[in-house]
């Protein structure tokens, strides 16, 4: 049997192509076929042609539970039903929009086996699985205007709370176990806080310390503190959260009564897990599983950059029926796992300057550390850089990953070009440009210090600092100030002498 092999030459201009889009932050509840998203409507119900307004969930469906996950989530049923205006206008808005509902259904049947399970093993409501389809549409690369990320969209300070490491390497808020075991964990925190269900939902959207005051303020008040009693006093956002979640529940409760065909997810597990105590690239990983770079990150979303850090606690996620194709290319597999080390600068400087003296491209350089253009990498920072014959071929280490920081400021530098007269040298270009010789040796990889006449060189230097027009300076706050003080006086003065010379 011919063994597995890799391409001999890595393509790592090629592979960006591909893997740097997946960095890229996407917005909460994005859908990646259309834009539309459950926004607030309370007030504002949607007619759907020939369907009546239904308030209550209905009688789930007779499935059999061993064959269907849809099914055994009805099942588990164990919130109360809200019945409520604003549940109505979602119903209808939700109901309306169909195609969403299954593009959202579809991407939820990757994660939904995992979810339900660790929900039953807590002893949890099932119907908390479709939070997701509030919070993000069951995308785990959404990332929302306040930062908050993932399929369960925590905000970096709960995501940290709650032991998901956030590092230049991977996001564990995007990660599906990490996350779910999170969110899961979270909520029976705020259920056994506050004995119900509906006000924990509440408090997962809006914050338990919001929740609290706002139920001491009903309690002194002498008024129910159920969650529609207290609705008032909450945001709209969180009005709206949990009638979105019954919304939803009523749908999947009966999907027949709202023609809509959900796709079928078998009750069985969708993927599986392995262990990776080495480094791999995420397109070498794909490749031994025989999946796109798209389908793998799927299921690892929480990965940052195009290497995936081996360690004792680094699982990958494949489609169940993958995992032995991986195993089984991997062990004929003669290439490097990985094309990828790290670089650690130790000053301020451009990233151009860095490319040069490692001998990399500088628009690599550029995408896979998201260095936008005009910045300038801070000292302490680490760079992810392609290995090669300068750099030793390692894995990364704990040490590097759990500390990386990528720290960027504003370059104030611009480099020109210069030609060097007959009587130039390097010291003397070094004092008219006020940088060193040794800048200049790197700058242009001079190996001597010797220059010829009509030899060209590329300096930075300080940036032109930007001057004001006269109009401009004068609305500086500090003028306008000095013009009003000025006025006052001349008020004062004329006072002072009408005072001493009376009409």
């Amino acid at each position: 049997m011919q063994p597995f092999r890799s391409n001999p030459v890595l393509p790592v201009l090629l592979t960006l192509a591909c893997l740097i889009p997946a960095f890229a932050a996407v917005p909460a509840c994005a859908d990646p076929v259309g834009t539309e998203t459950p926004a607030n409507i309370a007030g504002k119900p949607l007619a759907t042609p020939g369907l009546p307004t239904v308030n209550t969930a209905a009688t789930p469906l007779p499935q059999s539970p061993q064959t269907d996950l849809w099914a055994r989530i009805r099942q588990g049923y164990g919130i109360p039903d809200l019945q409520s205006p604003l549940v109505n206008s979602h119903l209808n808005w939700y109901s309306a929009r169909t195609d969403y509902m299954l593009r959202t259904s579809e991407r939820a049947s990757r994660y939904l086996y995992h979810v339900v399970e660790e929900l039953e093993k807590r002893g949890m409501p099932t119907e908390l699985a479709l939070l997701p389809f509030i919070e993000s549409a069951f995308n785990p690369q959404a990332i929302s205007s306040a930062k908050a990320s993932g399929m369960w969209q925590f905000i970096p300070s709960t995501g940290k709370d709650y032991n998901l490491k956030q590092n230049m390497f991977q996001d564990e808020r995007r990660g599906v176990l990490d996350s779910t075991d999170a969110a899961l964990t979270y909520l029976q925190k705020l259920y056994d806080m506050f004995g119900d269900w509906q006000l924990a939902l509440a408090a997962y959207n809006w914050g338990e310390g919001s929740v609290q005051r706002a139920l001491k303020k009903q309690q002194a008040a002498g008024l129910p503190t159920d969650f529609d009693s207290m609705s008032y006093l909450m945001p709209k956002e969180t009005q709206n959260y949990v009638p979105k979640l019954q919304a939803v529940k009523n749908i999947i409760s009966n999907p027949d009564y709202f023609n809509l065909a959900l796709p079928k997810v078998e009750n069985q597990p969708y993927f599986a897990s392995i262990d990776k105590t080495r480094d791999i690239d995420v397109r070498v990983a794909a490749q031994l599983a025989e999946l796109s770079v798209s389908e793998f990150r799927e299921l690892n979303p929480q990965f940052n950059r195009p290497v995936i850090t081996g360690n004792s606690d680094t699982k990958i996620l494949l489609p169940a029926d993958n995992v032995e194709i991986y195993k089984n290319n991997l062990s004929k597999w003669e290439g490097s796992l990985s094309s990828w080390s790290t670089y650690n600068v130790a000053k301020n400087e451009r990233i151009e300057n860095i490319a040069r003296r490692i001998g990399a491209p500088v628009s690599v350089l550029k995408e896979v550390n998201q260095v936008p253009a005009n910045m300038m990498v801070k000292a302490g920072s680490t760079l992810l850089i392609p290995k090669s014959e300068r750099t030793d071929d390692v894995d990364i280490s704990q040490l590097v990953v759990d500390h990386a920081s990528l720290v960027l400021a504003r370059d104030n530098t611009r480099r020109i070009s210069v030609t060097a007269a007959k009587s130039d040298s390097l010291n003397s270009l070094a004092k008219r440009y006020k940088v060193t010789t040794a800048q200049l040796k790197e700058w242009n990889g001079l190996k001597s210090d010797s220059l010829k006449a009509g030899q060209k060189l590329q300096i930075d230097v300080a940036a032109a600092p930007i001057r004001r027009s006269t109009s401009q300076a004068s609305a500086t706050p500090a003028h306008k100030k000095i013009v009003a003080l000025k006025k006052i006086r001349k008020i004062v003065v004329a006072q002072a002498k009408a005072t001493r010379n009376p009409a």
